[in-house]
């Protein structure tokens, strides 16, 4: 297994309050159209599609990427599991307080990689989790 991690992000809102809207992967559907594409990182991100505990999307130049949630512990940490994806994975948010109205979160990925794949995937899939962390980070954990 190979892991993968964001940079920490800090957001101005309660720990409870981004674990309750990150926990339901339904909540996510209306974040399909804010998902910036970057040309230079050669990543993207579309065809965003959630349920409550499953999300699938379209990761430019991985593939087909599907997400379901095995387990939560409130309000600390989401794990999920690849559902469909070129490689088995297991991705899980870690949230923090940092104050009684702020937090800090950090997504980490384990993947099942040989050495020659692993090299392959590195980059776009360092930036994939970047990209999601950067998304997760800015928008609003009002309920």
């Amino acid at each position: 297994m190979k892991r993968y991690e964001s940079q920490i992000k800090f957001v101005a809102w309660p720990q409870e309050n981004v674990y309750n809207r990150l926990s339901d992967l339904s909540n996510l559907q209306s974040l399909a159209g804010a998902i910036p594409q970057s040309e230079s990182e050669k990543i993207s991100i579309k065809d965003l599609q959630a349920t409550r505990d499953q999300v699938s999307c379209e990761v430019s130049p991985l593939g087909r990427l599907a997400l379901g949630i095995v387990s939560r512990e409130p309000f600390k940490c989401i794990k999920f599991e690849t559902l469909q994806s070129p490689i088995r994975m297991t991705m899980w948010i870690q949230i923090l307080p940092t104050t009684a109205e702020s937090c800090k979160f950090k997504i980490t990925v384990d993947a099942d990689l040989n050495m020659f794949m692993a090299k392959m995937v590195e980059k776009p899939l360092t930036q994939a989790i970047e990209k999601i962390a950067d998304l997760l980070s800015n928008i609003p954990y009002n309920e």
